[in-house]
């Protein structure tokens, strides 16, 4: 009251950049949160209540993880956050975690260097121009070092990328006005996204954890970015692991931030909605996220894949609504707005 600025959770790098332009635009406060916790909890919450949150993806194919309705099944997991760095982070339980490793070699780089390379104005134009690209005009193939053959002694196939750009030096006489664009960005996919899943694979075996989960605005239900990165990780483990990504991976921050509008709250309603017996029911989305740009290809969808949920009627209530229903009870707010 008294003309005070209402105030919104924000995390990350913008609740530092934006403040003054949230408060004299909008008139509103930003509070902020630590970016890795709001990461780990609002992961956590999608994990442990909305259905077939995780899938894994694979040549156009979307196959939905079960996990149980208790900690032992989902702790601990790795999550790598793909943002402009890197992050990997360990966690063991709600509210427990510890950043493992990281690396600067993120989507930051790829939209840096794409950017240079192709003069593509968006990071979206950028992912949808790789899927128009052939890699092997500028990565150096095993095939192209062996005359054309598989290095059968080690196990490499002649397709295998050897050096990420390196065919370029094998093309004194090309200028970077040769190459095309979508082949480049192809290329340099591929290489950001083959140097996390390796260093994402060398940490989940260190820490023997089963499971490894990608998000972050890199990815962007992008198939190209989920096929190279699930790709990497069964190349490294032999077929032992899988990539796993998340229906709302671009929504783990703002939906953790949201859920700690009350000190100490987040933790105990994701407990409470995980110990239920049917939370998972009473949480099923409602609603389609999907990005229209980074949809598979007609013929690449598994036929056997239901198709999204219809639209909710007006007076059916929303996962969201239920949450805050339930996340009032649990934190002792009753009725409160």
């Amino acid at each position: 009251g008294g003309g005070a600025k209402p105030i919104v959770k924000a995390t990350g790098g913008g609740a530092y950049k934006h403040v003054e332009d949230f408060s004299s635009r909008l008139g509103l406060e930003l509070e902020k949160v630590d970016e890795m916790e709001s990461l780990v909890t609002g992961t956590n919450f999608l994990l442990s209540v909305i259905q077939d949150e995780g899938f894994t993806f694979w040549k156009g194919k979307k196959d939905y993880i079960s996990i149980q309705n208790d900690s032992s099944d989902l702790f601990p997991y790795l999550l790598v956050n793909i943002g402009s760095g890197v992050s990997l982070l360990k966690v063991d339980g709600h509210n427990q975690y510890e950043r493992v490793s990281g690396t600067s070699l993120g989507g930051g780089t790829f939209w840096g260097l794409g950017r240079l390379l192709t003069g593509c104005t968006s990071f979206d134009e950028l992912l949808e121009l790789s899927t128009r690209g052939d890699n092997s005009s500028v990565d150096m193939l095993v095939g192209d070092i062996y005359g054309g053959l598989d290095y059968e002694k080690i196990g490499l196939e002649a397709t295998t990328i050897a050096s990420s750009f390196g065919k370029i030096l094998m093309n004194e006489d090309k200028s970077l006005e040769d190459y095309e664009p979508a082949d480049m960005a192809l290329a340099l996919c591929r290489m950001i996204s083959y140097n996390i899943a390796q260093i994402a694979y060398l940490n989940a075996k260190k820490y023997n954890l089963k499971r490894i989960f990608f998000g972050g605005f890199f990815i962007r239900g992008h198939p190209f970015t989920m096929q190279t990165l699930s790709y990497a990780i069964n190349f490294w483990s032999k077929g032992e692991m899988r990539a796993l990504f998340l229906r709302h991976e671009g929504f783990l921050g703002a939906l953790g931030a949201f859920l700690m509008y009350e000190e100490g709250v987040s933790s105990n309603i994701i407990r409470t909605l995980s110990e239920r017996r049917h939370s998972r029911a009473n949480f099923v989305e409602r609603f389609s996220i999907q990005a229209k740009h980074y949809s598979p290809p007609p013929q690449a969808q598994d036929s056997q894949v239901p198709p999204g949920p219809p639209q909710r009627a007006h007076s059916e209530k929303s996962w969201v609504e239920k949450f805050m229903q339930v996340g009032r009870l649990s934190a002792g707010l009753g009725g409160k707005d």
